[in-house]
């Protein structure tokens, strides 16, 4: 945080108030203080990187549409979920008219709108989202992206929270096969795979398979 706030101490001094790279010192500050749990101060650090990046970059840069994101993100850590979704859809919006409809950055805004509506218990409204994420990433990125998996993954948890539990053992599963043939077997994010399998399994009652799963998930931890 020290490093970020003399940064943008400097940033000020060179370039004056308004200025992008002011507004992007301010919207890493507001990261920390996200990471931190101070939602807050964060709110207040990303509002004037937001403010900033409007006036000087115009209402439709994709970086006004990135502080939008980064605002909806904190309301969501909040639990202040119609306010993260104002926040995401304008966001969204932004990135379709300036990016197109099938920008990996419009993926990524349908995906954060997903999440707030399964905190929600919106599960079909999520699984709505997530797929349009799904399919945006299949088509740009190919079958076999980490984004995939993601939101393969993704689909699979919300499935999970429907207890429709063979359908997300069926998208966990391609999840983790994407995730094993681009990350390798000791990724973090396998043995978040393995985790979540194992919690499904569980749940059905096959608890060999499920200790079978969660023990994966510990021995990549272990070894990572």
């Amino acid at each position: 945080l020290c490093m970020h706030e003399a940064a943008l101490d400097s940033t000020i001094a060179r370039y004056g108030d308004d200025h992008p790279n002011v507004a992007e010192c301010y919207n890493n500050i507001g990261m920390v203080y996200r990471v931190q749990g101070e939602y807050d101060e964060a709110l207040v650090q990303y509002q004037k990187s937001l403010e900033i990046r409007i006036r000087v970059l115009g209402p439709d840069s994709p970086d006004v549409a990135t502080s939008y994101n980064n605002i909806g993100s904190v309301y969501k850590a909040q639990g202040k979920y119609n306010e993260a979704l104002v926040q995401l859809q304008k966001s969204l919006e932004i990135r379709i008219r300036v990016l197109g409809p099938d920008s990996p950055s419009v993926a990524t805004s349908y995906n954060n709108i997903g999440a707030v509506y399964k905190a929600q218990g919106k599960h079909n409204e999520a699984l709505v989202q997530h797929q349009k994420s799904l399919e945006i990433n299949m088509c740009v990125l190919g079958c076999d992206h980490q984004a995939v998996a993601g939101s393969y993954n993704n689909i699979g948890i919300v499935y999970s929270a429907q207890r429709d539990d063979e359908n997300a053992l069926l998208q966990l599963q391609k999840s983790i096969e994407i995730k094993i043939k681009v990350l390798g077997c000791d990724s973090m994010e396998v043995a978040t795979s393995h985790n979540n399998i194992g919690d499904v399994l569980n749940r059905q009652g096959d608890y060999e398979n499920a200790l079978l799963q969660h023990h994966k998930s510990l021995e990549i931890n272990l070894r990572v």
